[in-house]
């Protein structure tokens, strides 16, 4: 009896020491992969000055950047684990401001590639679906983020401690951390001009990461958030198979369904999604009409 408490004394030491070890790789490759380097070359993008162009790159970022980094752009606390916090990022000329030391290729290569000016992955950004934006829809964005009223607004850097570098290294938290790496850097995508089409509804679901939450189908998904709920099945074989375009017109203004259930702007962010315009909300629509008819995926 005496050997076999300690055989199984030996046996569980044995086991704790390998799962010590293996848990200090993990650690060690999450750092690295946080730690890599990302070399994106300058980009034609021509950065419009007039007040029209200005004026829809202000449109394009109320619609996308201000659930993240705020109504004024000044950034502060975004996600918050008992593993490290990543704060939304001051985008203002303000001091603490990404304004402040940002040049027009900073702009793009943060908005468009995910990667900061150290050459880093930027962490829980959206370039995974601004990636799509157009060059002439990236240049007025950026265009009005130069424009900001500076706000002075101190932001921390990303921290992670080992248990949060051990997640990312096991890959439960890369994708909806390490953006850059899920980032096609050298293709571009065919753009469509504007219009209520299926082509422009597919663009806008694009930039605005729908995939992200209700999965690659829109057929029902989830974020990367352990938070999140389970999203909704976009496809006519979802709710939305029965809406007209006024119902989703009204759903996102309102953050209410034509069956009177709330959206959740923790879940939902309809919130800054209702700046879209009706035409640009009837093209989401129409595309989301003439998708196949999935069956829902509940992750």
């Amino acid at each position: 009896m005496k050997k076999f408490f300690k055989w199984l004394g030996i046996s569980v030491g044995g086991l704790l020491g390998l799962i010590v070890i293996v848990f200090f790789i993990l650690a060690l490759k999450g750092n690295a992969g946080l730690s890599r380097s990302y070399d994106i070359p300058d980009e034609k993008i021509a950065i419009p000055t007039d007040t029209e162009s200005i004026a829809r790159g202000e449109h394009w970022v109320k619609a996308e950047c201000i659930g993240c980094h705020g109504d004024d752009l000044s950034g502060g606390p975004f996600v918050e684990f008992p593993f490290g916090y990543v704060d939304a990022r001051n985008l203002t000329p303000g001091k603490g401001g990404a304004g402040t030391e940002f040049k027009d290729q900073d702009w793009v290569r943060a908005i468009r590639h995910g990667v900061n000016p150290e050459g880093h992955s930027l962490l829980v950004m959206a370039s995974t679906a601004f990636w799509y934006f157009s060059d002439e829809d990236l240049g007025e964005i950026i265009a009005y983020l130069k424009s900001l009223p500076a706000v002075d607004k101190e932001t921390r850097e990303p921290q992670f401690n080992l248990l949060g570098k051990a997640l990312v290294g096991a890959g439960v938290l890369d994708k909806g951390v390490l953006i850059a790496k899920y980032i096609d850097h050298e293709s571009r995508p065919v753009f469509p001009s504007a219009s209520v089409s299926m082509d422009y509804g597919n663009y806008l679901v694009n930039v605005s990461g729908c995939v992200d939450c209700h999965g690659p189908t829109l057929s029902g998904g989830k974020s990367s958030d352990p938070t999140a709920k389970p999203a909704p099945n976009l496809t006519p074989g979802g709710e939305l198979s029965i809406w007209k375009d006024a119902d989703f017109i009204k759903a996102i203004r309102t953050g209410v369904t034509p069956t009177g259930h709330p959206l959740d702007p923790a879940q939902m962010p309809w919130e800054h999604y209702k700046n879209f315009s009706d035409d640009e909300l009837k093209a989401i629509f129409l595309y989301l009409q003439f998708l196949p008819k999935l069956e829902t995926i509940v992750p």
